[in-house]
């Protein structure tokens, strides 16, 4: 049994206790121990405030794995706030303030990879402290005892003991003793709230009482647990000095400094100058700058501009003043007349690491690869120190070239407006402009994008948009080249070749080509567009495709198992290269991965709406393909993201890759508001070969038994094959019924797999409809192994008062993913906007039938955008009736609008034979 953690799109924390973990083998955390699994399972059943408080309170001091480490400190610092509420405050009145917006989205950046990571933002947090808050308040109530007793009972370090604050303070006017010391309490609060502080020698006189005695323990128990970790306050105990105003030198100011997180640790305030930021004296910097100006070479073969120095804040240092620094050793100087902190090893390292990459840049200039990861501070070298050493003791900053790129990149909305249009035949919304615009600026750069947009946002009305952008521009340069070779000539100069500009290649999951096609033919129909794909063309025509044929158009579009079988593709030299449903390259060693690398393109474009911040492999994966060498290889990517995961730090990681991706979710209220209630598209599917054998048969049979019927009984034959076309298309097993149901047979399941594998990575829901009863259970199954959970099924055999509680059930439950419905039984009556998808696994070919029941969902109530997909089977029944329904011909009207198929008896034996003959060359995927 294993457990994570798990946020879903609601913002719900969970703990979720699952079989084996498909996500096992991506995880770089050691598995939770099995003892603390129980606790923390009946903690989370109660609530996630409950289980947030349960881990904050009593999981300090224990090895967790990363994300559970995580929320742990997150609670830890409600906890941690509990400590300055005074014991006797009433349980109602209990209240720690939520941290700043900016803190909250500060811890955020070290979020380490979960699922659900995607929805995290600082309202989620804000709300999920709010509930740790209401969680202690109800566990107060219900324990009877006091803050004190409880916070002890969870953890003796949560112990409330009172505030003694160490106060250092400078005393300019004793150059040998600069630095001043005093130890205070908090003894109450004034009128006005504020915290009155009292000398800690007052204390002993305060709580002289004998009745008071204990307080006056609990009050320096802090103070004592320090001392054990501090040898110097040990001392200071021992000989009584603690209670004293002490005249302190540099070094024993410098000692107290370096020991300030034990004393924090231990429950001690610390206060330190005023004029020091942070609490510490500014410490001397190495600092560089890069990209002051733009490279000759964009893409990922730039070379940037290198400038370093040593700064102390913004001012630089002269080398005097270095090195006087350097030989002054560890400690606290005087410079330009205020105090600095020097650790000399570590200032010397940095200045010797930037030295050697300075006169790198100075010799062949610095790559982009590695600006990128000295900006975001996420070295690859394992030998490089700790993230804090390079965060203290230096500071990488962009310069004006490539400080504007990035801020364009992270902020596309301030890009300069691009429109498509009048070659776009739609009109683009807000956010997806923007993306336009972010895809534009990365291309022009050179670089590559991954696009990792919710599904049914619009990622391929974007490409389509920047393909446009391109084919407008393209033409542009063509025409000025036609006029300087116009000049050329009349100079009689010789002619120069004219550049043809190169072509987009496309790659996509087989069953995806015809959508791709389907909407560039709509909304970009002055894109000329190539279907290199057994589907589209016969093999021997596939075969003779050369870099002639594709520089005729614009869009050559491929699967990617037709990659590997057309070596043609891979020694073209293309505009873009854009690989949809980028999940496909998670494997690195699969063939189609390894292919797809070795496309030649100026850009690489991946599209995926499958969170990639989850598994650090994927992400390596994608990135090794939109842009090589940034992460490194995957066993430097490896070894990088574990030092990550030791010091639970993955700031650098994001940093490093935040510009490269754009991520918009429906869920995000400044994309929901202007998107539409409900999107409909046809999920297009490929026969297996054994569907394709089976269909034939029953074609041929078919005409040759309505050769000898009439009648009644020709119109009984023409239902019963009409029914067995569409089981045939469901799956051989429900026309043979001999129980298989085996994925690799049906094609219908292959794209119910490519689509639940997005929907499950999401954490949302779906209803799949069929209007076969004998479908439900086989569908229940096959999902549930997909999601890892069970779904709910309904059918005509499923009770009344059952289907009442399956529907509470589905709408209450967050982790019920899915609802498998037949038509007639689920079609109407029934409210499921828990769900934002619908599927119609078979047609009921009357779009009145399905519009109902898509319904189910698409409701009021419902706060999402429902996605409808229509399963089709290419080259089948099933398309050509599809077909009818969209261009509503007459035969939609007269035949399709009430009971469809006993209108199909009335169609003459060449109307029907025509209308259910399978073309081979379409329904076969390549």
């Amino acid at each position: 049994m294993s457990a994570r953690l798990t946020l879903s799109p609601q913002g719900h924390l969970r703990l979720d206790l699952d079989g084996p973990d498909s996500d096992a083998a991506y995880a770089l955390d050691a598995p939770l121990d099995a003892s603390l699994q129980g606790p923390l399972d009946k903690a989370f059943s109660a609530g996630a405030g409950h289980g947030l408080l349960h881990l904050g309170a009593t999981g300090v001091g224990q090895v967790l794995p990363g994300a559970f480490a995580w929320w742990r400190d997150f609670a830890a610092r409600y906890v941690t706030g509990l400590c300055a509420v005074a014991d006797e405050t009433a349980v109602a009145d209990i209240m720690v303030a939520v941290p700043e917006r900016a803190a909250l989205q500060a811890w955020l950046l070290d979020l380490p990879p979960m699922r659900g990571a995607e929805y995290a933002d600082a309202d989620v947090l804000a709300h999920l402290w709010a509930q740790t808050e209401a969680a202690l308040r109800a566990e107060l109530a219900a324990s009877q005892t006091t803050l004190a007793e409880f916070l002890h009972s969870c953890n003796a370090a949560w112990h409330q003991v009172g505030r003694v604050h160490f106060n250092l303070a400078e005393n300019r006017k004793d150059p040998d003793s600069p630095f001043a010391f005093l130890a205070t309490y908090t003894s109450r609060l004034s009128a006005h709230g504020k915290a009155q502080h009292m000398p800690l020698s007052r204390a002993l006189t305060e709580f002289s009482d004998g009745k008071q005695q204990a307080q006056l323990l609990n009050l320096l128990v802090p103070v004592q647990r320090a001392a054990e970790r501090c040898a110097w306050l040990m001392e200071m105990v021992a000989e009584g000095e603690i209670y004293h105003p002490l005249r302190w030198t540099q070094a024993h100011a410098y000692a107290f400094l370096q020991d300030v997180p034990k004393l924090e640790a231990a429950g001690i305030v610390v206060r330190t100058p005023s004029n020091w930021a942070a609490g510490r004296p500014a410490r001397p910097k190495v600092s560089a700058s890069i990209g002051s100006q733009q490279p000759s070479v964009l893409g990922m073969d730039a070379l940037l501009d290198f400038n370093m120095g040593v700064t102390l804040g913004d001012d630089p240092l002269t080398e005097a003043e270095i090195q006087a620094l350097l030989q002054g050793g560890d400690g606290l100087q005087l410079l330009r007349g205020n105090w600095v902190e020097v650790d000399a090893q570590k200032l010397k390292r940095m200045l010797q690491r930037f030295t050697d990459i300075q006169n790198i840049s100075t010799r062949q200039g610095l790559s982009f690869a590695e600006a990128m990861r000295l900006t975001a501070r996420a070295s690859l070298d394992a030998g490089d120190g700790t993230v804090d050493d390079a965060a203290d003791w230096s500071a990488v900053s962009a310069g004006p070239w490539l400080a504007q790129t990035l801020q364009g990149l992270r902020q596309p909305e301030g890009l300069a407006h691009i429109d498509p249009r009048p070659e776009l035949q739609a009109t683009l919304r807000p956010y997806q402009e923007a993306g336009v615009r972010w895809l534009y600026l990365l291309t022009r750069l050179g670089l590559g994008a991954c696009l990792a947009d919710d599904m049914g946002l619009g990622k391929t009305m974007q490409i389509l948009s920047l393909l446009l952008v391109l084919q407008r521009e393209n033409s542009r340069e063509s025409k000025q080249e036609s006029k300087l070779e116009d000049k050329r000539k009349t100079k009689g100069a010789t002619p120069a070749t004219p550049a043809t500009p190169a072509p987009t290649l496309l790659v996509a999951p087989a069953s995806l080509l015809a959508n791709w096609h389907a909407e560039s033919q709509r909304f970009a129909p002055s894109l000329k567009v190539l279907i290199a794909h057994p589907s589209a063309m016969p093999a021997e025509q596939l075969r003779a495709l050369d870099a002639t044929a594709f520089a005729q158009v614009d869009l050559v579009i491929t699967s990617y198992s037709t990659l590997l079988r057309l070596p043609a593709l891979l020694q073209m030299r293309w505009q873009l290269v854009v690989a949809d449903e980028a999940q496909a390259l998670k494997n690195p060693g699969a063939k189609q991965t390894q292919a797809i690398k070795k496309l030649n393109a100026a850009s690489r474009i991946a599209l995926t709406g499958t969170p990639v911040e989850n598994r650090l492999s994927d992400l390596w994966s994608i990135f090794d393909f939109t842009h090589p060498g940034l992460l490194g290889s995957a066993k430097v990517f490896g070894s990088f993201a574990k030092r990550l995961d030791s010091q639970k730090h993955y700031g650098p990681l994001r940093a490093l890759v935040s510009p490269y991706i754009l991520r918009r979710l429906k869920t995000d209220k400044r994309v929901i508001s202007d998107l539409p209630d409900k999107t409909q598209t046809n999920a297009w599917c490929h026969l297996r070969p054994a569907q394709a054998a089976l269909y034939q048969a029953a074609v041929k049979e078919l005409a040759k038994a309505l050769e000898t019927s009439d009648g009644m009984a020709r119109r009984g034959l023409v239902l019963s094959y009409l029914m067995r076309f569409k089981q045939i298309c469901n799956h051989p097993s429900q026309w043979q019924g001999n129980g298989a149901w085996d994925e690799e047979n049906s094609g219908k399941f292959a794209r119910l797999r490519e689509l639940a594998e997005v929907i499950a990575a999401k954490q949302e829901k779906m209803l799949v409809f069929t209007q076969f009863r004998e479908t439900t259970a086989p569908l229940a199954a096959f999902l549930g192994s997909i999601f890892g959970r069970e779904g709910l099924v309904l059918h005509g055999g499923t009770p009344v008062a059952q289907r009442r509680e399956l529907v509470k059930r589905f709408q209450k439950d967050d982790a019920t993913p899915f609802f498998i419905l037949s038509l007639k039984a689920g079609g109407s009556g029934l409210n499921l906007t828990a769900a934002s998808h619908v599927v119609h696994f078979d047609r009921w070919w009357n779009p009145a039938v399905e519009n109902q029941a898509t319904d189910r969902a698409y409701r009021i109530g419902q706060k999402r955008n429902v996605l409808v997909h229509k399963f089709v089977c290419r080259g089948t029944i099933e398309e050509r009736i599809n077909q009818m329904i969209e261009s509503k011909q007459a035969l939609v009207n007269d035949v399709l609008q009430n009971d469809t198929e006993v209108q199909l008896t009335e169609l003459s034996d060449k109307e029907l034979l025509n209308l259910v003959q399978l073309d081979i060359h379409t329904a076969i995927e390549g």
